[in-house]
């Protein structure tokens, strides 16, 4: 392969029409921020085939857990709160199975939004259920969503000195978008803080040990031709991570 483009896998969900007809997919933000960062991006569609599952983890350098539904509680031994909003059983099977085989392989794994949260879950975390119920002066952490503008720079968070995040967007304040309302609580073993808001919410995790493990709880996708030119660096970095990994 080698200094050829790596795959990263896009693990997608299922989209309902007026005429409720499902389709396989994803953002298409994602995708685009996968090629612009170097990559190529390839759909592992949700399926309760182990063997097509197995087959598409194979061919891929890395991984990225993207935005979308809440995820089920009861994977991280909580009842439902009130303000659980609608769940994926076969997605939330599909993507905790392939986060801790990625992480058991050091296989480098990149969540965004629900994306963050699946990965803490998946080795051993717990979630927020609800941000305005369970976090006493929290912010508004779905303002990108009411203004209707998945760009808009809504909060700074403030990025852990020394880390790798740190190394590709720079420690301390950040402008990021929002469009949460559910974020990590309790960390997952092997796993640190890499950024929280201003109220305390995590809002970016890594991996402790080998193998690169990051999720962000912002949209950096929607951020390429922002204000804020910095999160374009967390893609590109990413990508020459997977295929630095792949070189070895």
């Amino acid at each position: 392969m080698g200094d050829s483009r790596p795959i990263i896998g896009v693990v997608g969900s299922h989209f309902s029409f007026p005429d409720q007809s499902l389709v396989a997919g994803c953002r298409p933000a994602y995708l685009a921020a996968v090629e612009r960062g170097g990559g190529v991006p390839t759909l592992i569609h949700l399926t309760d085939d182990a063997e097509v599952l197995d087959v598409l983890y194979r061919r891929i350098d890395g991984i990225l857990f993207v935005g979308g539904d809440d995820i089920d509680p009861a994977h991280y031994g909580a009842a439902p709160h009130p303000q659980l909003g609608q769940i994926e059983p076969l997605r939330d099977t599909v993507e905790l199975a392939l986060a801790r085989r990625a992480a058991a392989d050091a296989l480098p794994m990149l969540g965004i939004c629900r994306g963050v949260q699946l990965i803490n879950v998946a080795l051993g975390g717990t979630l927020i259920q609800d941000i305005p119920s369970d976090v006493p002066g929290a912010a508004d952490h779905r303002e990108s969503v009411w203004r209707g503008a998945r760009e808009h720079l809504a909060h700074t968070i403030d990025v852990v000195p020394d880390t790798w995040l740190a190394r590709q967007v720079g420690a301390g304040a950040l402008p990021a978008n929002t469009l949460h309302h559910q974020a990590v609580d309790a960390l997952a073993p092997g796993l640190r803080c890499a950024a929280r808001a201003p109220d305390g919410v995590i809002e970016a995790i890594e991996g402790a040990g080998p193998g690169l493990i990051v999720g962000v709880q912002c949209h950096p996708e929607h951020l390429w031709n922002a204000t804020e030119p910095r999160w374009t660096a967390l893609f590109t970095a990413f990508v020459a991570e997977v295929r630095a990994r792949r070189g070895q």
